[in-house]
């Protein structure tokens, strides 16, 4: 696969394509605190939410149609007072790691909070997800807090690490 990737908005036509790395991700690791795969309705309606709130979903394609990993946002915290701060995730499939596409996902968010006039991303990261944190440490995010035993899956706890990058945006904030 090459190093240059192009990242594309994906669509419901990639719901598929997500549903398919979440659901590995939730059945063979850590990356998401979650037991059981989510279901075609469920990814329909996350993407419909995504949509309604004009949410980033952003994905790179191995081939036309096939989706290597995607990346998005959600809200922090409901509160007002957090509007300029986002937590995002990332998600790449097993055949496509360390081939560049959690990079390219990860700077296009980047980008992507600061075209929207955003201040803060925070991702929460499983504590042995080595990769991840790397990437994150990579990038300009620092590690910022771990809540210890946040989680039990696969028989034991785990721990969950916040990783944030503060940007340069909003130029002028505004509370309200």
């Amino acid at each position: 696969m090459p190093h240059e990737h192009t990242v594309i908005s994906c669509g419901r036509q990639h719901v598929e394509g997500i549903r398919s790395i979440y659901n590995d991700a939730i059945v063979h690791t850590t990356a998401l605190y979650e037991y059981a795969p989510r279901s075609a309705e469920t990814m329909q309606a996350w993407m419909a939410s995504k949509e309604s709130a004009r949410l980033p979903v952003l994905g790179i394609e191995c081939e036309p149609g096939v989706l290597a990993g995607f990346a998005t946002w959600g809200p922090f915290r409901s509160f007002p007072a957090y509007k300029y701060s986002v937590e995002h995730s990332v998600y790449v499939g097993l055949a496509y790691r360390r081939c560049g596409v959690g990079r390219a996902l990860l700077n296009a968010l980047v980008l992507a909070a600061q075209t929207h006039d955003l201040h803060m991303l925070i991702g929460g990261i499983d504590a042995t997800n080595a990769g991840s944190i790397a990437l994150h440490r990579q990038l300009g995010f620092s590690h910022c807090a771990t809540i210890q035993q946040a989680g039990f899956k696969f028989g034991r706890w785990l721990d969950l690490e916040f990783w944030q990058r503060i940007l340069p945006t909003p130029a002028q904030p505004v509370a309200g």
